[in-house]
């Protein structure tokens, strides 16, 4: 009987051992085809008669594999040179068909056509032998993977003895008598025999003080540890939950030290046998699994609100980190009978009786331990990290609670190896789900720390990207908790290994990386080109801040291009592969894309032409601001309201745009003003040229200009035309001469004329409440009109 959860670390050094056995077998000698012959007629025999063990299966298998890494190899075998040969014949163009009544060719190029038709023949042979070779392989292999996993499926469906049979009872508690008898029978012969005797008196001193140092780190160094965390945890500077973190794995490294210490001191007594020799081995391991189950309680449900991972009750959190014991106490109990088990041979009626017990603990505390985890849902609509997280862990929750009910049902009804298949992996995996939100917590305050930026752990991009490649790496894991096979492993990789086929041409994921790597190196180099002339070499240059955003946004463009040209090179794909895609693409391009590159084509023009640059004053259609950015595709425009305007490119190529900063920031302002009839229009011109002249921003050459515009309705109107010095400045010089109007004319006596209107009653009896003259009758000729003032200051006249 295997037991993953205590082999997951073997397991996965296992995996990271057979990738880089797979990356160096690329590099390996010609394959000899009589021995692969043999080895695929040996596998598929042992496949028919389907007798082999599945730990014989896995040796074949592992054969297969790298048989099957060599023939991918070797498909690549003289790809260049094949290639080369290809080019060559087509070259020469197509053969004549010459039963067609096509002209033969001459005698000189069929000669060369036939002799490099007969290289290409050559150099193609080892790659289709290898690209058959490969085939069988690979089809033998997944008939292995198909037969183990049909084997694992039956066992987990087998219905065994049920344990809740009393008749199982008295033969489990034989068994467990027997194997403690064996236990002891072994320590007392070993202590009869003067020769272990004699080895126990010359280690006595050196098992005493392992006895002593073991039990003392048991008692008291989680309790020390303990102390030195809370020290740490206390201070508020920054690295503190760094510290303390590294601080607190001693909870876990000192009393297993402890019990290493026992387990050497036992090993140096010299009493323990056969039967006993495995529980002593496996002691610290079992120790290692309570030890860190509490740990991680401690660190996800801790005492303080601050540093726990979950904000739950203290009364939840305290109850959680017991359960968290619990699970660690129920995985050794598992490995214990295990162990038991094998060493004592017990039949499937003690060890199901046997698990039983183990079941329903670990059943009920995962039951209660998914009541508090999904205790937390949010009820929310808000889209949140924090909000995720808590549903998330409400669904584990609610999880937890369906296997701590199904997982001890199914082992009392006799379903044992589905039972366990069930619970353990499940409190893993609870296990591994807090280590992981652990480490995320600790790469948060890690970044804290180098950056110093607290609401990291909200926000930050980076601790985020890191959470995520760590949730990756745990996914393998997660994988053989749940009862993967390494070779369901190392299958993965193998495929993801092949890559796919691009027309002739195969992408391996060495191949994308490659590609990676240098495009990446390749855009690094770029910006360092353009921070090196936006610091250097372009604040020494005469050019303009527009045509330096150009020259930097081309060099830009120009970099990612060659670095995805140079990349692509690099990594040996065959762009002549990608001609088809091209062409559909070309197609799309030409009826859905159309807009966004004839976006893309003006913003190369306005980068060339510059008719407009960072920093313009500008006016498009309805919209006036300063622009902000320009880009291949769109161009930015902050307008006077202080909002972001984006523009199509194309917008700016074809329509009309005024820009009032081109050049030069020179521009006009125009004021205007009414005085009163009956004013000195001399007069007004003097006032208002001697306000123009007074204004700093005002140029002296071309003078200002003080226009006689017109007779208004109600006033004469006058302007005051001005050249600028900057055009930005428009309406603060507005105001500003606006204010002097006034004051100069107040104290030179010009009245600033009103609209006046004069109201005349027709009927005025008919407010007085009088008879009134029908609506449809004449006005009396009689009535005399009413009197036209005599002068604007009558106070008669109404107004």
């Amino acid at each position: 009987m295997a037991y993953p959860h205590f082999a997951i670390l073997r397991t996965w050094l296992l995996v990271l051992g057979l990738v880089f056995w797979a990356c160096a077998a690329l590099a390996q000698e010609p394959i000899n085809y009589e021995d692969w012959t043999r080895t695929a007629n040996r596998a598929e025999t042992t496949i028919e008669t389907g007798r082999a063990s599945d730990q014989a299966l896995e040796v074949l298998r592992r054969d297969l594999a790298a048989w099957r890494e060599s023939f991918l190899s070797a498909q690549s075998q003289n790809s260049e040179r094949i290639d080369t040969l290809r080019q060559q014949i087509a070259a020469l163009g197509p053969a004549p068909d010459t039963e067609a009544g096509e002209q033969p060719e001459s005698t000189d190029v069929a000669a060369r056509r036939a002799e490099l038709n007969e290289q290409l023949s050559r150099l193609r042979a080892p790659v289709v032998s290898a690209e058959e070779a490969y085939t069988r392989a690979d089809g033998l292999i997944r008939e292995i993977d198909n037969l183990i996993r049909e084997r694992r499926t039956n066992r987990l469906l087998e219905l065994g003895p049920t344990p809740l049979n009393p008749a199982h009872w008295t033969e489990t508690g034989q068994a467990l008598l027997q194997t403690l008898g064996e236990i002891v029978d072994e320590t007392s012969t070993a202590w009869e025999s003067p020769v272990e005797r004699r080895q126990l008196y010359s280690n006595l001193p050196v098992v005493l003080l392992l006895l002593v140092l073991g039990l003392v780190l048991i008692a008291r160094g989680r309790r020390w540890v303990t102390r030195l965390v809370n020290f740490l945890r206390s201070r508020t500077r920054p690295g503190s939950e760094v510290s303390s973190f590294i601080a607190s794995l001693g909870q876990i490294v000192v009393p297993l030290a402890g019990l290493l210490l026992l387990t050497i001191a036992a090993q140096l007594t010299g009493l323990i046998g056969i039967h006993g020799q495995p529980l002593i081995e496996h002691l610290a391991g079992w120790g290692a699994t309570i030890l860190l189950t509490w740990w991680v309680g401690e660190r996800v449900f801790s005492r303080s609100d601050r540093t726990a991972a979950f904000q739950l009750e203290p009364a939840r959190r305290k109850e959680a980190r017991f359960y968290s014991i619990v699970f660690g106490i129920g995985l050794v109990a598992h490995d214990l009978i295990g162990t038991a088990s094998i060493s004592g041979s017990y039949s499937s009626n003690v060890t199901n009786v046997l698990e039983l017990p183990v079941l329903v603990l670990v059943g009920l505390t995962l039951f209660r331990m998914g009541q508090i985890l999904s205790s937390v849902n949010p009820n929310t609509d808000e889209e949140t990290e924090q909000v995720f997280g808590m549903r998330l862990m409400w669904l584990v929750g609610k999880a937890a609670m369906l296997i701590g009910v199904v997982g001890p049902v199914m082992g009392a009804i006799g379903y044992s190896a589905a039972a366990t298949a069930l619970v353990y992996p499940a409190v893993s995996s609870l296990l591994l789900f807090a280590l992981l939100v652990v480490f995320q917590r600790l790469f948060y305050e890690i970044y804290f720390l180098i950056t110093g930026e607290r609401d990291a752990e909200t926000g930050g991009l980076i601790p985020v990207l890191m959470g995520f490649a760590l949730s990756l790496a745990a996914l393998p894991v997660l994988a053989l908790i749940w009862g993967a096979r390494v070779a369901d492993l190392t299958e993965l990789w193998a495929r993801f290994q092949e890559g796919f086929a691009v027309g002739d041409s195969r992408i391996s994921p060495v191949d994308f990386l490659t590609f990676v790597i240098v495009f990446m190196l390749g855009y690094l180099a770029t910006r360092l080109v353009q921070g090196a002339l936006r610091s250097v070499v372009l604040p020494k240059t005469r050019i303009d801040a527009g045509g330096q955003t150009a020259l930097l946004s081309g060099i830009s463009y120009v970099g990612i291009f060659l670095a995805g040209l140079i990349a692509i090179t690099s990594a040996g794909i065959d762009l002549t592969a990608l001609g088809y895609v091209a062409g559909a693409l070309s197609v799309g391009i030409g009826f859905g894309l159309q807009n966004i590159v004839s976006n893309f084509v003006s913003g190369i023009i306005l980068l060339i032409e510059r008719p407009i640059s960072k920093g313009d004053w500008i006016a498009v259609g309805s919209q006036m601001g300063y622009v902000r950015d320009i880009s291949v595709r769109s161009t930015r425009i902050e307008t006077f309201d202080r909002t972001d305007v984006i523009v199509p490119n194309s917008d700016l190529i074809s329509g009309t745009v005024t820009n009032y900063t081109r050049g030069n920031t020179i521009g006009r302002v125009i004021v205007g003003i009414g005085v009163a009839y009956g004013t000195d229009t001399r007069k007004v011109e003097a006032v208002l040229t001697e306000i123009a002249n007074s204004h700093p921003m005002v140029l002296a050459n071309p003078a200002p200009f003080i226009a006689f515009k017109e007779f208004g309705a109600d006033s004469m109107n006058f302007e005051i035309r001005a050249i600028l010095r900057d055009v930005n400045w428009v309406l603060a010089v507005q105001t500003e001469m606006n204010h002097l109007i006034a004051k100069r004319f107040a104290e030179e006596g010009i009245e600033i004329p009103f609209a006046q209107r004069d109201v005349w009653l027709r009927n005025p009896e008919a407010l007085r409440g009088g008879d009134a003259t029908p609506a449809n009758s004449a006005p009396d000729d009689t009535t005399d009109p009413p009197k036209a003032p005599e002068t604007p200051d009558n106070p008669e006249v109404p107004r």
